[in-house]
């Protein structure tokens, strides 16, 4: 039987606060990854010109109906993986996103900017990674 001093011990609020942080953490993850798709569909939307200009750019095909297909996995996907919805499939699909996105915009690995970028993708898909393995939380 647990008594209130039990509940009011240092380990027993410790226990709480620990419980507590590990419950939280997989959720500001998420919201922590889902916030540069966020902003990049964002960006996206707000001058749609200059991202079918990049597009083409890097010489990808049918570059407005690959705005939309960005703008839909980075607005759609960061929303469901903050919002905890298929979190493994979400996940996944943006992490290809990512390494799709390093190889055919970021692949000039000799500039400085780019290879930061490059590896930025790669660091963020490893990240999805961990959440396509372990869910929405180990809890």
């Amino acid at each position: 039987m647990t008594t209130i001093v039990d509940t009011l011990s240092p380990a027993a609020t410790r226990k709480s606060a620990t419980s507590t942080l590990e419950r939280s953490l997989p959720v500001i993850g998420r919201v922590l990854i889902a916030a540069i798709f966020l902003l990049s569909g964002a960006s996206k939307i707000a001058d749609p010109a200059g991202s079918i200009a990049y597009i083409t750019s890097v010489g990808l095909p049918l570059p407005a109906l690959a705005l939309v297909g960005a703008i839909v996995v980075e607005i759609v996907g960061g929303l469901l993986l903050i919002s905890g919805y298929r979190v493994r499939t979400v996940a996944a699909v943006l992490a290809a996103f990512s390494l799709a996105t390093a190889v055919f915009f970021h692949s000039a690995l000799g500039d400085q900017n780019q290879f930061i970028h490059f590896f930025k993708n790669v660091a963020m898909a490893g990240g999805l990674l961990q959440i396509v393995a372990f869910g929405k939380s180990r809890a």
